[in-house]
């Protein structure tokens, strides 16, 4: 332990052991060295989850998060300030914590009081703009930062801004693996043994050594390749064992199959280290160039082993000084020769093995501890000396209003194996009003924006996603190029062609698929939709389905910009709203109509967003002030937003129904205010939109909240006297789809209302 220092509590935040993968195997590994550094530290593990996957953990880890769970995060943030923790030790990859690039973990953070030391396990030289803004924020909340190689440090330099003096290089913890070892327990004595270990992935390229083994094997025919490992999780999941699969018949089809063996399961430490003892060469033909650290490289290099890679970063670094060999990439004929030369010199193999075991002796795992625990105590003192000079209080003017999580229940109550059903009495569905296309198109347009945000389970939202997409499949008339809307619950249509508006709502809902989707399934078949039932709309005549093509053109458009059909198809309807504008405007009613009834809010939107894509200052100008005219009529003298009733309208030159308000209105508002506000940069349309959200809460004319977080559903209607207590697709998707808008917005608040120094006191301040 450093001397003098004041830390007795450590927690780290990662994967853990029994888990399978190389976050798991490092945090484990870290802990145990932790811990034996010092009798009196108390260290123990937050562990992430696979969704609901759950393990059979050591005591060691003291709390789990499911990776997608946004409550989790922040129920793990207090579970480490009560527990008066001295500084916690995150290890970050971007794919284990949920949200957008892993953005959920900042909602942990950002709450904190203690110092935040991060190992950086991927560190982008060209990140997405997700996965900037994460690794943004992330640099600059933590007191300190780890990487494990120099090229790492300058990456962290160049491309986010991190200043020199706030990162620690500390190289990848390695075991004591006996420099050799027995073939015979193996069952290869006497054979020249190339190994390669690790989870199996597409991107390990282990394909191009079974291509040079011919080779290799008319040198040495007794020659044995090893691939020890399973399949890794996540493409266990998605491709099953294709790949494994590949390579066996790989290896058959070049005749090799006789000297290639696959240990297909996730081996122990003590496994491990034997077969790396008896390995006479180590290969890892791995092709990301990206990649910017290896466990298994590490571990190969330690064991002080003849080691051959591809040229990613972590390998160039690490072999420099002839400690290995590097090979160029996808090169069956470099590694078959560079492992024959390796076999034919004895001696120069030796002598890299001997640089490479002296180089890894500052990689094994108490020097690497003891490492850790003294950038923790740096990290504790300038968290302190931080605290004592950039404290700054935060006050209700300053601190956002927090936001319900997204609670699918009711949701999932009003869905069965055919869709959404459309009402319910008090929470229960009614089964005799059936379905409608509306309430399916809306449920589809949620489930893909989770999808987007990565902040739900992956599983149940796909379920879900395909379920409703497959009800707008069923509902779509091919003759007619028309959908259908309302179907009985003994699953019959009501009719052969539904309303324009429908029409619309499947359009937006289609091309929000198309335009945020990564189902390769989901995006065709919403694609093939979405063109087939485009060109209904230029014989429409209601202005609200207008408004609902343009969204979902607008989102189509994300993916396929450059549809110049599309694009045309957008700017002739957009045009058509814009003169239905223009033949109503007057200074006191700059309008579409001459009422103003339902879904209001979304035709200015439509033009905002088209605005937006065609650069046209005309039609963005309409849509602002329209939408301006439209909040100021929707807020009473107290403040309160109160939407334009359905109990008779609002017709030009008479008083607007006060009652009965619908949730739909508020959605609506809510969605075209931060869209506003996205164009503008202007935050009067971030409080128009809040004050239409908390409509929902109940800061409403009657006080009484709409949204029910005990079953996740949202009440149908604001009443003169009450609220309707009835809690339908309609009103609970609105409330949901309103959730989504202020999420979005609450990510990016955080991310970029500050620049970078200013959001350090900041973020000080709060976990203060």
């Amino acid at each position: 332990m450093p001397e003098e220092t004041t830390i007795r509590r450590v927690a780290l935040l990662g994967n853990h052991l029994p888990r399978h993968c190389g976050i798991a195997t490092f945090t484990t590994h870290l802990s145990d060295a932790i811990a034996a550094a010092g009798p009196d530290l108390d260290c123990f593990v937050l562990a992430m989850n696979d969704g609901l996957r759950q393990h059979a953990y050591p005591s060691r880890v003291r709390f789990e998060l499911a990776d997608n769970d946004l409550g989790a995060y922040t129920r793990a943030a207090d579970f480490l300030n009560v527990n008066a923790v001295d500084v916690i030790s995150v290890q970050h990859e971007y794919g284990i914590f949920g949200g957008k690039a892993g953005s959920h973990l900042l909602t942990l953070l950002r709450e904190l009081r203690m110092p935040i030391v991060t190992t950086l396990h991927t560190i982008l030289q060209a990140p997405n703009p997700h996965q900037r803004r994460v690794m943004d924020e992330l640099t600059t909340i933590s007191d300190r930062l780890v990487v494990m190689t120099d090229g790492s440090a300058e990456i962290l330099r160049d491309v986010h801004g991190v200043p020199a003096q706030k990162i620690d290089m500390i190289p990848h913890g390695i075991p004591n693996v006996p420099f050799s070892g027995s073939k015979d327990r193996l069952g290869v004595e006497g054979r020249p043994l190339i190994l390669t270990f690790g989870l199996l992935s597409p991107d390990k390229g282990i394909e191009y050594v079974i291509d040079a083994l011919p080779t290799i094997l008319s040198h040495y025919p007794d020659a044995v390749y090893i691939v020890l490992g399973a399949t890794h999780p996540h493409i266990i999941e998605r491709h099953g064992e294709s790949y494994r699969l590949m390579l066996e018949e790989r290896a058959k089809r070049l005749g090799v199959d006789g000297s290639v063996i696959f240990h297909n399961r996730f081996v122990s430490q003590s496994e491990l280290c034997e077969f790396l003892a008896a390995a006479d060469i180590y290969i890892t033909p791995y092709l990301n160039p990206e990649q910017i650290t290896s466990g298994t490289l590490a571990y190969a290099l330690g064991a002080g082993k003849a080691v051959i890679s591809t040229p990613y970063p972590y390998a160039k670094e690490l072999l420099a000084g002839n400690r290995g060999i590097l090979v160029p990439w996808r090169d069956a004929s470099a590694i078959g020769s560079e492992i024959i030369g390796l076999l034919d010199d004895p001696e120069k193999r030796m002598a890299m093995r001997l640089r490479a075991a002296a180089h890894g002796q500052a990689m094994l795992w108490p020097a690497v501890a003891q490492s850790y625990l003294t950038t923790f105590e740096r990290a504790r003192v300038e968290h302190a000396q931080r605290l004592r000079t950039a404290f700054r209080a935060s006050t209700l003017a300053t601190r956002p209003a927090e936001l319900p999580q997204v609670n699918l229940d009711h949701v999932g109550v009003m869905t069965d194996d055919t869709g959404m059903l459309q009402h319910a009495i008090f929470n229960v569905p009614r089964y005799d009003e059936g379905y409608c296309l509306d309430d399916n198109a809306r449920a589809l347009l949620l489930m893909t924006l989770l999808e987007d945000a990565g902040s739900n389970d992956p599983k149940i939202v796909r379920t879900l996603a395909s379920r409703y997409l497959a009800f707008v499949s069923h509902a779509f008339n091919r003759p007619l190029g028309r959908f259908r809307n309302f179907m009985s619950h003994s699953r019959l249509w009501r009719e052969e062609q539904g309303s324009e508006d429908s029409h619309g709502r499947a359009l937006w809902a289609l091309g929000t698929v198309v335009g945020c989707s990564v189902d390769p399934g989901r995006h065709s078949l919403a694609g093939a939709l979405f063109h087939a039932a485009l060109p209904a709309v230029s014989g429409f005549s209601s202005p609200r389905a207008w408004a609902f093509a343009l969204l979902g053109i607008e989102q189509y458009l994300r993916a396929f910009e450059g549809d110049r059909s599309v694009q045309a198809e957008g700017r002739a309807i957009a045009e058509r709203l814009l003169s239905l504008f223009r033949r109503t405007d007057q200074p006191e009613w700059p309008w579409f109509e001459n009422s103003v009834t339902y879904c209001n809010a979304r035709l200015p939107q439509a033009l905002i967003v088209t605005a937006s894509w065609t650069g046209d200052d005309d039609m963005k100008a309409v849509g602002l002030r329209s939408l301006e005219w439209l909040t100021t009529i929707q807020r009473t003298d107290e403040g309160y937003f109160a939407p334009v009733g359905t109990n008779g309208f609002f017709e030009r030159g008479t008083t607007a129904a006060t009652f009965d308000q619908q949730p739909v209105e508020a959605c609506a508002t809510v969605a075209a205010c931060m869209h506003a506000f996205r164009t503008t940069g202007d935050h009067r349309w971030t409080g128009h939109a809040r004050r239409a959200f908390t409509w929902f809460l109940g800061q409403n004319q009657l006080h009484q909240a709409l949204y029910d977080p005990l079953t996740g559903g949202c009440r149908d209607a604001l009443h003169v006297d009450r609220v309707n207590e009835n809690e339908g697709a309609e009103s609970t998707l609105s409330f949901l789809l309103a959730l989504m808008e202020m999420r979005a917005d609450e990510v990016r608040r955080n991310a970029v209302q500050l620049p970078l120094s200013a959001q350090a006191e900041v973020l000080v301040a709060v976990r203060q």
